[in-house]
């Protein structure tokens, strides 16, 4: 079988780009073994940076239509509401968004439902071996195969473990104890105390469920977790005390589901017609938001602006490859999110006074500007992705 572009997984990021280079009347195919995107525990929430990119990528009136929108977002600290901020969110299931997606894919694409035994690089076309037998020979392979990393160890890509364990990110839907609904339609609630190695807590909407999004430093086996496991409500209590004065009573319910993510660092992805996008290129971490950033903005970059050039001529080398690598959108969306993830972390973890005292002045600030417009009220309230310390169009939390 021969195409131009063979896309390699059909998950977020292999489905995003399969749409985008089918609509642009390219000849592909995508190779991935699931007729329907299976549950996942990975990214449950878009924002507003999030669908700038999307809607470069073709794909935001679709993805709107299948999430939950809220537009104002709760921040809170110690048991009280400290400010309340326009803030648009979309919240929606990881597979939903993927299987959302997947349905734009045009009808000319060809799609092999199998796995992938291996890759060849190769600058006048490369070869994907399927566990079925037959070989893709197409001008580029687009290796979208999310963290698995044994297609990329057999095309000879090393990387280094930076930081095993970075961060832990707890999943699960809630509910008020009493019956009804809750009173806000998006909470951020910021820990009570940093040797708990809590980030935050994220709460939204995914239709008439609350779903919970709960970020920690703390190892995989700590007696925390554990504790949550056997009694989640319990847990819940010990880590923030104070959250129930906000919410009011509520119980956990429905599975819990815990992602740890390890921080890698590539060396030298560049290899002649192959091309990595997503966390197949690097695993960000979920707790600064960034994750589905990333993705976006490598697919949108590669689809977009370098694929087009690299099939204008003949060959795919190592200098074509290296271009997008080198894009410098792709480039600076890395480093900021590589950068929030010791951010966060550091904000987080940080003893002495001078973090207490970092720890104490944002939220000093933020609940004085509360304060302001609460007796101001046509004084404007400070959208929370313009933070001095928070990314441009990222989905960093707010202290």
């Amino acid at each position: 079988m021969q195409t131009e572009v063979a896309v390699v997984g059909g998950g977020l990021a292999g489905a995003l780009a399969a749409t985008m280079l089918g609509r642009a009347g390219h000849d592909v195919v995508i190779v991935d073994p699931h007729e329907v995107y299976p549950p996942d525990f990975r990214c449950e929430k878009l924002e507003q940076g999030h669908m700038a990119v999307l809607r470069r990528c073709g794909v935001a009136d679709a993805i709107l239509r299948n999430a939950t929108h809220t537009g104002e977002l709760w921040i809170a600290r110690f048991g009280r509401i400290v400010d309340k901020v326009p803030f648009d969110q979309f919240g929606l299931a990881y597979e939903r968004l993927v299987n959302t997606v997947r349905a734009e894919i045009p009808a000319s694409v060809r799609v092999c439902r199998t796995f992938v035994d291996g890759v060849t690089p190769g600058a006048d076309g490369a070869q994907v071996r399927l566990a079925d037998g037959r070989t893709i020979t197409a001008r580029l392979v687009v290796l979208a195969s999310g963290p698995n990393w044994t297609l990329r160890q057999a095309l000879g890509l090393t990387r280094d473990l930076v930081s095993p364990c970075h961060s832990i990110t707890v999943g699960f839907d809630l509910e008020p104890a009493g019956g009804g609904d809750f009173a806000f339609p998006g909470l951020q609630y910021n820990p009570e105390r940093s040797s708990e190695g809590m980030a935050y807590l994220s709460l939204f909407r995914i239709g008439r469920t609350m779903r919970a999004n709960l970020f920690l430093y703390q190892p995989l086996k700590s007696p925390w977790l554990k504790s949550f496991r056997e009694d989640p409500d319990a847990a819940l209590a010990v880590l923030m005390p104070r959250l129930s004065r906000v919410i009011g009573p509520s119980r956990v319910v429905g599975p819990v589901k815990v992602r740890p993510t390890d921080l890698h660092e590539m060396h030298d992805p560049v290899r002649p017609g192959v091309v990595l996008v997503g966390d197949a290129f690097a695993t960000p971490c979920p707790a600064t938001g960034t994750g589905s950033l990333k993705v976006f903005t490598d697919v949108e970059r590669l689809c977009n602006t370098h694929i087009p050039r690299w099939l204008s001529t003949p060959g795919m080398g190592t200098e074509k490859i290296g271009a997008y690598y080198a894009d410098p959108a792709k480039t600076a969306c890395d480093a900021m999110s590589v950068a929030r993830a010791y951010e966060l972390r550091a904000l987080t973890l940080g003893t002495g006074p001078v973090w207490e005292a970092r720890r104490y002045m944002r939220f000093g600030l933020r609940l004085l500007r509360w304060g302001l417009r609460s007796l101001v009220p046509s004084l404007p309230a400070r959208r929370t992705e313009r933070e001095a310390d928070d990314a441009p169009k990222s989905a960093s939390p707010v202290r």
